[in-house]
């Protein structure tokens, strides 16, 4: 008897035990997909999908972590895994409209457009007035070739919206497919009128001054544009360099090509054009390396193989010239100006008898085709070939087709890059931060946090030092080592997994052992590198409490306010719209704003303490800076960038955010001073924003 009720305690203890795991369980996943939320505000993207990956393996029939990670997919351009994603987001609750548009973006960027129009359609049904769903829908319809149904569908959304820039740029590219380009430049003037930042609007308006109105000073005058917004996209370099080149501006022309090269040191089209350019004006031995370069990426390429063998010969290089001649006669048996030119090469390399043999070839196909002079242009079957390649393509459905003139021109002449995908699908992410940012141009540089991922600037080599982490370094008690960096280092997801290994070594330690404050502040830094700002001034306090005089860790809990700063902005941007229908609505948004404000002035008060610590740390005053300019106190903020100036003459990152407040004050002779300084010190972003002062 006894022992059934022993038993029997330890049944029911054991349930008990059971149902409170179950409800630690609920806890834990709403914790791990806000987590998972926070690393989307980031742009974490592969540690937010780590998150949602343990939310989903806790509870598989909720549909938020599946949404999210479609989310997070959707950033990483996996439209395949994004499109499935929503799917089993839409199959457990569907009614999230985004999940709808998620799907229908990914299916667009895969060429499926009636799928996506689909899910565009779903997804007006439940907010018949999201312009973004009646946007997308339009751009697939135009895709489609359903241009009735496409103009409805813009008219419809100018009627909500008459100042919607895209939509114009959207009606321009519909014009363009039914080759009305007068129609096209009408929508095109409009867009740009309403928002000059646009850059897709520059580049199709340059395309139809280049192509269609050989006007190339203005189409050049486009390009310029459109770079100031997009500076980083290599595609705008090489197709401004063929304008320039059409004015007879080489110089232009080649520099264009050597920085589309720097941005993108794969780009074939950059490498071929600067080839040709060079061999144009005579520099033979370096367009030989550019050709080098496109046929170790693609042997097939035959222009490039040509173009080569023809410099070969000019340079004297006759083995290189006949080997390249050898794999063109290989493809093209019948080339007789082939052979008329390897048998030169040999004869100069002392072969006669090779030379002559080639020479007979030559004219036995010469007398075979019943004439003196070569009628046989690879270059043109090559042409050919392409335009069959593209109408079959056109006609699956996977590219708009390209004339013949067009693909014979891109064979013998300077190539430009296509965009067939000018107006994008529009993805409003509204789990992503800065989305009330949208029309911000210019953004300063970041904070200074630590991190054990280096991620200085290779332009100016600097590294970025105190002594406070050189000598937590050298006690070898973190996992890692320690710097600072400006910035926030995208992990690997085997980054991803150590740190989450980390924490639970860091847990056991500190539940078994006497606990040490570098513990719990190489936790804490754990934490934070993960997103979990929360859990990471838990620690920073516990550190802090136990040593008093840690510096370091008052950086870290200061980093952590920082973090907690951004993400009460992204969910105050996220629950707008929400929090416009709740009964509390006019005492929310005071309420998050003092939450913003109690985190900044958490932030500063850490970062004061750090400096009666460690008066002369150069990247407490920078950080502490960047607090009082989030604040709106410019003045102050300046006062902190000076100071940091003073105390490391070289720090292009103070420069850059201390002209940045002097532009927002009024003083502009100062702000471009700085600016000027910042940009010598290896900042890039100065000369975008000195360009644009300039316009």
């Amino acid at each position: 008897m006894n022992r059934i009720k022993t038993t029997y305690r330890r049944l029911m203890l054991l349930l008990a035990m059971l149902a409170a795991l179950g409800a630690q369980a609920q806890i834990n996943t709403d914790q791990v997909v806000n987590i998972g939320r926070n690393a989307l505000f980031f742009e974490d993207y592969i540690l937010a999908i780590q998150y949602f990956n343990q939310a989903i393996k806790a509870k598989p029939f909720l549909a938020d972590p599946y949404f999210y990670r479609s989310v997070a997919k959707i950033s990483l351009e996996d439209y395949q895994g994004a499109e499935q994603d929503a799917s089993l987001a839409i199959e457990r609750n569907p009614f999230i409209v985004d999940a709808y548009q998620v799907r229908g973006v990914s299916r667009q960027n895969l060429g499926n457009f009636a799928g996506a129009v689909e899910d565009y359609d779903a997804g007006l049904n439940l907010m018949p007035e999201d312009k973004n769903l009646l946007f997308n829908r339009a751009v697939c319809e135009t895709a489609l070739k359903n241009y009735d149904e496409a103009q409805q569908t813009f008219d419809r959304l100018l009627q909500l919206d008459r100042r919607h820039d895209r939509a114009y740029i959207g009606l321009a590219q519909m014009n363009l497919a039914k080759k009305d380009t007068t129609a096209a430049l009408e929508n095109l003037n409009r867009g740009i009128a309403l928002s000059k930042n646009n850059a897709s609007a520059y580049v199709m308006r340059a395309e139809i001054a280049s192509r269609t109105l050989h006007d190339y000073e203005s189409a050049v005058a486009d390009m310029d544009s459109a770079i100031v917004l997009e500076p980083r996209y290599a595609g705008y370099f090489i197709n401004r360099a063929f304008m320039k080149y059409n004015l007879d501006d080489y110089f232009g022309a080649m520099s264009d090509y050597d920085y589309a090269i720097s941005l993108d040191p794969a780009s074939q089209e950059a490498h071929f054009n600067r080839g040709l350019l060079r061999a144009e004006v005579g520099d033979n031995n370096k367009a030989i390396k550019d050709f080098d370069f496109v046929l170790k990426s693609n042997p097939s390429n035959f222009m490039a193989l040509y173009n080569r063998a023809l410099l070969h010969m000019r340079t004297r290089q006759y083995r290189e010239a006949v080997n390249d001649f050898t794999a063109i006669l290989k493809k093209y048996p019948d080339f007789e100006a082939g052979y008329m030119a390897r048998g030169e090469a040999k004869r100069r390399m002392g072969d006669l008898r090779g030379g002559d043999a080639d020479y007979e070839k030559a004219m036995a196909i010469f007398r075979r085709h019943k004439t003196h002079v070569s009628t046989f242009n690879p270059a043109e079957i090559e042409a050919t070939a392409a335009v069959k390649k593209a109408e079959q393509r056109a006609l699956t459905g996977e590219d708009e087709p390209e004339s013949a003139e067009e693909i014979m021109n891109r064979f013998n002449t300077l190539l430009t890059v296509r965009d067939n995908d000018a107006v994008k699908p529009e993805y409003a992410n509204r789990q992503r931060g800065h989305i009330q940012n949208d029309n911000i141009e210019v953004e300063p540089m970041p904070m200074f946090s630590l991190s054990y991922y280096a991620h200085d600037n290779k332009l100016n080599g600097n590294t970025h030092y105190i002594r406070e982490v050189s000598d937590i370094n050298d006690t070898r008690l973190l996992p890692g080592t320690l710097t600072l960096v400006n910035g926030e280092p995208k992990l690997s997801e085997e980054d991803i997994q150590r740190h989450f290994a980390d924490i639970e070594y860091y847990n056991s330690l500190l539940a078994s052992a006497k606990p040490r404050s570098v513990d719990y502040f190489a936790r804490g830094l754990d934490y934070l590198l993960v997103k979990n700002p929360d859990a990471a001034v838990n620690d920073a306090d516990s550190a802090i409490t136990m040593s008093p005089q840690f510096m370091l860790a008052y950086l870290l809990r200061a980093d952590a306010h920082y973090m907690q700063y951004r993400m009460a902005q992204v969910r105050e941007a996220n629950s707008g719209d929400a929090q416009s229908e709740a009964s509390d609505a006019n005492h929310q948004p005071m309420l998050r704003m003092r939450q913003d404000v109690i985190s900044l002035e958490q932030m500063v008060a850490d970062l004061d303490q750090a400096l009666k610590l460690s008066p002369k740390n150069v990247y407490a005053h920078f950080n502490k800076g960047n607090a009082f300019m989030l604040q709106g106190d410019y003045t102050n903020a300046i006062s902190c960038y000076s100071t940091a100036i003073e105390l490391k003459p070289d720090l292009g990152e103070a420069y850059y955010n201390r002209g940045l407040m002097y532009l927002r004050m009024g003083n502009k002779n100062l702000g471009i001073a700085d600016l000027s300084k910042a940009g010598e010190l290896g900042i890039l972003p100065s000369y975008n924003v000195l360009k644009r002062m300039s316009r």
